[in-house]
């Protein structure tokens, strides 16, 4: 089956979630490639099986290079131990799972393929580079470009709205969610990749210290009754992958990074992934 075919089979099937971002109407059906909503707006899924939400093109600083190093270090399980964290979280029961930020979307699929594809997942993200390589992989899980803040979907529609490092919309975020829905944010502790920000930045730069105090904060003042779980590993760098470690996160973007040498990128045999899973209900 040809990707369009496959997407366009997701979404017929589960069409009572989308909304028009136009006119936030539902959809109505599928004529030929084309999605057809109340108002009559209609929205083409594309060749590479996505559908573009988005009146923009959906670029951001994420280039194709930077996702294609991303997807090396997490297919060799960069985050997998936060992935099989997060599904302990998840009823055994089919879900509906939205995926914010999903970037290339090895996330994703790593968490369907531990569940065992009996959900419907849903990613998205304003990068078409990312989106479009998302639509590479081998998963059931349906890929769109879509703006956080105004999501295309119809009011309490997912059971679970899961988030890897990426911005919030907890208004639109418990617009989608169901009643007594799950929301599970993960966001990076003060050791999180502590190696490398400790090679790119000196010790007065703001990058080389990382607090998360604002973000738990804002969190907890929207779900007050969260609960905060701490994952922390050593994750053994491949040396082949070395460089892609580098490449794969904006922290080497910053004002005062410091262009690595071999000798120095010879020295990550492993890097410190620390993060905090936040998990409130709506």
């Amino acid at each position: 089956m040809k990707k369009i075919e496959r997407a366009e089979n997701l979404v017929q099937s589960h069409l009572e979630l989308f909304q028009c971002p136009v006119c936030h109407h539902r959809y109505l059906n599928l004529t030929g490639n084309s999605l057809v909503c109340e108002k009559g707006h209609t929205i083409d899924f594309n060749r590479h099986g996505y559908l573009h939400f988005l009146n923009t093109q959906g670029t951001t600083e994420y280039d194709r290079a930077m996702f294609i190093s991303r997807r090396k270090l997490l297919s060799a399980g960069l985050f997998k131990p936060i992935i099989e964290r997060v599904n302990q979280f998840l009823p055994a029961t089919p879900q509906t799972v939205l995926d914010v930020g999903t970037g290339e979307g090895t996330p994703l699929a790593q968490l369907a393929s531990l569940r065992k594809d009996r959900d419907f997942y849903v990613g998205f993200d304003i990068s078409k580079p990312g989106i479009t390589l998302a639509t590479q992989l081998d998963t059931k899980a349906f890929f769109c470009i879509a703006d956080l803040r105004q999501l295309p979907f119809v009011d309490q529609s997912f059971d679970t709205v899961l988030e890897l490092f990426s911005p919030s919309d907890y208004r639109e975020f418990n617009r989608v969610l169901k009643e007594n829905g799950l929301l599970i944010k993960v966001i990076p502790n003060a050791d999180y990749l502590l190696e490398l920000r400790h090679l790119l930045y000196g010790n007065k730069d703001q990058h080389y210290h990382y607090d998360n105090s604002k973000v738990l904060e804002l969190f907890k003042k929207h779900y007050p009754d969260a609960h905060v779980i701490r994952v922390r590993y050593q994750f053994d760098l491949p040396k082949e992958l070395i460089t892609d470690m580098v490449k794969m996160t904006p922290m080497s973007w910053g004002k005062n990074v410091q262009q690595l040498t071999d000798d120095e990128l010879a020295k990550l045999h492993s890097i410190t992934v620390d993060v905090s899973l936040l998990v409130g209900r709506k």
